[in-house]
């Protein structure tokens, strides 16, 4: 008896464990035809959410929402600059909790495409390296490399082994069935000649060693080694795609981009449902996909510095969960509509034999069918104007210009790409609480530094984020010269790779410039006054992002390039002049944004005139809003700048740059109720200048059905 009771009990313990995880293996693998899950082919639809673009309390309705809306898997790229912002010293705190986001869609029933990169472009600063790698001896970035390759496969492999350590591969029993080594290599491949393919052979073979026990892919990149997975993106994946780099592997697409990423200076971009409808339906019935991912299907916030060069702060805020959550129609609706259409039929397109006929000049057909008689019909008019009846299988069938008629028994449309049933909505910003009242404001003035009050000395221009190790977006450059030369007309010319310059003469104001995304250097040019003696001129070179793509990333120039003054007589080269640098702003080195590092005595009334002020800190305080709805703060009457809640960076703003139609390209500026409190938050601006902060208001975002006209 005692045998046999103390044989139960080492029994209990052995399997107590086991009990509270509800889980089994799955097996991941593929054929030429789709991903293959515990012998069962997909058809898999997929939805790009990023994790630090939005916070964990929106984690669970925004995963709800894509599941709602027939998504199937929840794809996310990992951001290494987040991660481990210093070698060897790593983050997965709050927004930046990777494991738990994951066990959230597990806890959903969803799947997971991981796609660690560690590169990811993504419009995110630095394509996602953190900056201390710049410093690395040596190194050149995404090539065969030693220190690039070493660095790279430490924090592949951390990711892995976090990933396996909690048991979140389909391979022990949990949501991940795809992984993502590099991305979109190909695009600059050629610029490093025969180190180009050695470097994509060598990460698919590291990826692959780390034996996940799920599949790897690698986007845009047609050498991807076997058994490494070549994937499409793009928005028309179904005419572009070239296909699978062998018979053997699937057509799998891991972006279809629902709108573009906006810049300052740029417009929106609004792709309609019915095209992205139309390029899925395509992929599916002419290329034999099984996977499509829609990026984004939640693009959120760039919060803080995240976002690359030019690029604003909301993210595909056109994807079918707007930069809030917010149901976006009928996009989601009608994509909706579309998943649950072709997983009616989905095991006849995986298993029936395919082939395709000629309806028309411009008119198509694809059918899939199997021996026992099951079949299902792509119908495709690609004439973008005319609609055009085609005759199948003895039915007249009417098709939409540009549409895809989906046949799920080829005999009934139950499913057409520009017929949408789903009633449009929009947007309604209400505002809750204006800020006009002056006497509830305070401010703090910036510093303007002169030569003498720099330590960082040289006797030439200094690159500027080789300088700043990105830990500002601000440079300041000091010159201090003698004037004793014949001048008429001076002028202070600026040639600067940088973003955005400010110059100062003896601390007044003489005026800035800037470029843009497409312009990668701009001049300045200001008129100034040159004082007999010594003469001080202070540039505050600006970067609002840093780069994010493009071969040799590591080599990048940023600053100012060239200084003289010209005049009437001759011009005065003071590139080579001997320089001071101090790097950020005096308010970042205080953290005067942070509650608990901001001094009573550092902040004054504010003053009466505001509108047109330089480099000022503004602080208030406000309640928050009552209910749920999201909320934004509309910044319309400001300039340029950052602003925080509670300390936490909500992004940049930059109102003054106005696009092709003279608006500003973006004005509401997403607060997350996560970051307040319920009374006595506290707002901070920093404003370059121009901005009035009396006229922007606290807003609260809902959604309404646009009523049938």
């Amino acid at each position: 008896m005692e045998k046999s009771l103390l044989l139960l009990m080492l029994l209990v313990s052995f399997t107590l464990p086991m009990a509270s995880f509800d889980v089994e293996a799955a097996e991941v693998t593929y054929d030429g035809r789709s991903l293959i899950i515990d012998d069962h082919s997909k058809i898999l639809f997929s939805g790009s959410i990023h994790y630090p673009r939005s916070t964990p309390q929106m984690w669970p309705k925004l995963i709800a929402k894509a599941k709602e809306g027939g998504v199937d898997v929840i794809q996310t790229y990992v951001f290494w600059n987040l991660h481990e912002p210093r070698p060897g010293q790593y983050d997965f705190s709050g927004r930046y909790d990777l494991v738990r986001f994951i066990k959230e869609i597990q806890a959903q029933e969803l799947y997971v495409c991981l796609r660690i990169g560690p590169y990811i472009e993504s419009e995110w600063t630095y394509g996602g390296f953190p900056f201390w790698l710049h410093d690395i001896p040596d190194i050149v970035y995404r090539t065969y490399n030693e220190p690039f390759k070493l660095y790279m496969q430490n924090f592949t492999t951390k990711i892995v082994n976090m990933m396996q350590s909690e048991g979140l591969y389909a391979s022990q029993g949990g949501p991940i069935i795809l992984s993502q080594i590099e991305n979109e290599y190909q695009n600059i491949e050629k610029a490093f000649g025969e180190d180009g393919p050695r470097y994509v052979e060598w990460a698919g073979k590291k990826a692959v060693g780390l034996k996940t026990g799920v599949p790897w892919v690698m986007c845009k990149q047609t050498d991807a080694p076997d058994p490494v997975i070549n994937t499409c993106n793009g928005m028309k994946c179904g005419e572009t795609f070239t296909g699978p780099n062998s018979p053997n592997k699937p057509a799998l697409w891991t972006e279809n981009w629902t709108s573009f990423y906006q810049v300052y200076g740029g417009e929106p971009y609004i792709r309609s449902a019915e095209d992205i409808a139309f390029h899925v339906t395509l992929f599916i019935a002419r290329k034999n996909g099984s996977y499509v991912n829609y990026y984004m299907y939640h693009g959120g916030t760039n919060f803080g510095r995240t976002s690359s060069a030019y690029v604003i702060t909301s993210y595909y805020d056109q994807a079918p969960l707007d930069e809030y959550g917010l149901i976006r129609q009928p996009k989601w609706g009608h994509l909706k509509e579309l998943h649950a259409t072709i997983k009616s039929c989905s095991a006849t397109i995986l298993q029936g034999m395919q082939r395709n006929f000629s309806l028309g000049q411009l008119q198509e057909g694809y059918v899939f069918e199997e021996e026992e008689g099951e079949c299902v019909a792509f119908l495709v008019n690609n004439d973008n104007v005319n609609m055009f009846t085609v005759q199948f299988r003895n039915r007249s069938y009417q098709l939409p210009p540009k549409s895809i008629s989906i046949l799920p028994d080829c005999q009934n449309v139950t499913f057409n790409t520009a017929t949408v049933n789903t009633k449009s909505n929009r947007r309604i910003i209400s505002p809750v609480q204006t800020f006009n009242s002056a006497d509830k404001w305070e401010e703090f003035q910036d510093v303007i530094p002169s030569f003498d009050q720099t330590s960082l000395i040289s006797n030439s221009l200094l690159e500027h984020m080789n300088t700043t190790k990105d830990i500002s977006d601000y440079l300041w450059y000091t010159l201090r010269f003698e004037h004793n030369l014949p001048c008429s007309e001076p002028k202070l010319h600026v040639l600067s790779a940088a973003h955005v310059a400010h110059a100062f003469s003896d601390g007044t104001y003489l005026g800035g410039a800037h470029g843009s995304h497409d312009v990668k250097s701009f001049t300045l040019q200001v008129s100034l006054t040159l004082n007999e003696g010594t003469n001080n001129i202070s540039i505050l070179s600006v970067m609002v992002g840093l780069p994010d793509s493009g071969a040799f990333l590591e080599r990048r120039f940023a600053g100012l390039t060239t200084v003289e003054i010209q005049c009437t007589e001759k011009s005065y080269d003071l590139t080579n002049s001997t320089w001071g640098y101090q790097v950020g702003l005096v308010g970042e080195q205080l953290k005067i944004y942070e509650e608990q590092k901001s001094s009573p005595n550092q902040w004054y009334q504010l003053g009466m005139n505001c509108s047109d002020r330089r480099l000022i800190w503004y602080k208030t305080a406000f309640d928050s809003p009552k209910g749920d709805d999201p909320i934004a703060l509309n910044l319309e009457s400001m300039g340029k700048g950052e602003a925080w809640v509670n300390g936490q960076s909500i992004g940049r703003y930059w109102i003054s740059f106005h696009d092709s139609k003279d608006q500003p390209s973006q004005t509401l500026y997403h607060v997350p109720r996560s970051f307040l409190k319920d009374s006595g938050n506290t707002l901070v601006l920093f404003e370059e200048g121009g901005g009035n902060p009396l006229d922007i208001s606290l807003n609260t975002v809902s959604t309404t059905n646009v009523e049938d006209r």
